[in-house]
C-alpha cells in the first residue's frame, strides 16, 4: 500500500484530504507541524509527501530543504501561495509539483498518481492482467487475448483509473473529476455512461455480461481483481 504522509495544520483540509485518499486505497499519516512530521519521518519511510508551505512553526520551503530532499521522497507542495515566484521555489528546491489552494480533490488525486508514476514509487505494476485484459501504463496499450485493442484516449484514461483501483468500488463522480481534471473537457453523467458502454463492448467477451467492469448499483464501477 502507498504509505503517504501529509504535512498539513488546517483541520479541515486535513480530514477531507485523508478520508479522500483513504477511500482511493492510501495509507495516510498526518503532521500539523514541523516538529511533529520530522518525528514522523524519522520512524517511518513514505511514498510521497503532501507539504503545505505555511506551518505554524515554521516554513514548509525550509523543511523540505533541511529534511526532505536527503530522503529522496517526492512532494508536492500544498498552499494558497499562488504568486509565480513562491511557484518558482518550490521547484527550484526540488518538488515534484505544486498545488495552490482550493483545488479539487480528483486533481489532487491525478498529481498524485502522476508523481508516484515518474518516481516510480507507485504501487501497480506497469501491466496489469485481469482475465483475458492487459493494460500496459507505460506504454498506454491494452491488449485483449494477446491483441491490441484500439481505445482513445479518454477511454483509456477510465480503464486505467478503474483497473489501478483494481477491487475498489469508484463512484461515478470520481470518474468524472478524474476525466474533466485529466483534459479540461467538460463530460457529463450521460456521456460517461456511453464511454462505460464503449469500453466493455471492446474488452468484455459479452458487453451484456459484463465480468470485468462490474456495475456497482446506485454508486459506480467496480474492476473484480480476479483471473
Amino acid at each position: 500500500m502507498t504509505k503517504i504522509l501529509l504535512i498539513e495544520d488546517e483541520k479541515n483540509i486535513k480530514i477531507s484530504i485523508t478520508y479522500y485518499l483513504q477511500k482511493e486505497g492510501f495509507k495516510i499519516s498526518s503532521a500539523t507541524n514541523i516538529e511533529e512530521a520530522c518525528k514522523k519521518l524519522e520512524k517511518e519511510m513514505y511514498n510521497l509527501i503532501l507539504l503545505d508551505v505555511t506551518l505554524p512553526d515554521g516554513n514548509g520551503f525550509d523543511l523540505y530543504k533541511e529534511v526532505i530532499k536527503n530522503k529522496n521522497i517526492p512532494v508536492i507542495f500544498l498552499t494558497a501561495l499562488d504568486e509565480e515566484k513562491d511557484i518558482v521555489k518550490g521547484f527550484e528546491l526540488g518538488a515534484d509539483d505544486y498545488i495552490t489552494k482550493p483545488f479539487h480533490a480528483g486533481e489532487l488525486l491525478s498529481r498524485i498518481k502522476n508523481v508516484l508514476r515518474h518516481t516510480k514509487n507507485i504501487n501497480h505494476d506497469e501491466i496489469i492482467k485481469i482475465k483475458n485484459i492487459e493494460v500496459n501504463l507505460n506504454k498506454k496499450q491494452v491488449l485483449k487475448d494477446g491483441k491490441e485493442i484500439e481505445l482513445t484516449a479518454l477511454e483509456f484514461k477510465i480503464l486505467q483509473m478503474l483497473f489501478e483501483n483494481r477491487g475498489m468500488t469508484i463512484s461515478r463522480t470520481q470518474i468524472l473529476e478524474y476525466i474533466w481534471d485529466e483534459n479540461e473537457n467538460f463530460v457529463n453523467d450521460n456521456t460517461l455512461t456511453v464511454y462505460i458502454k464503449r469500453i466493455r463492448e471492446k474488452i468484455e467477451k459479452d458487453p451484456n455480461q459484463a465480468e470485468i467492469i462490474k456495475t456497482v448499483r446506485g454508486i459506480g464501477y467496480k474492476i473484480l481483481d480476479e483471473n
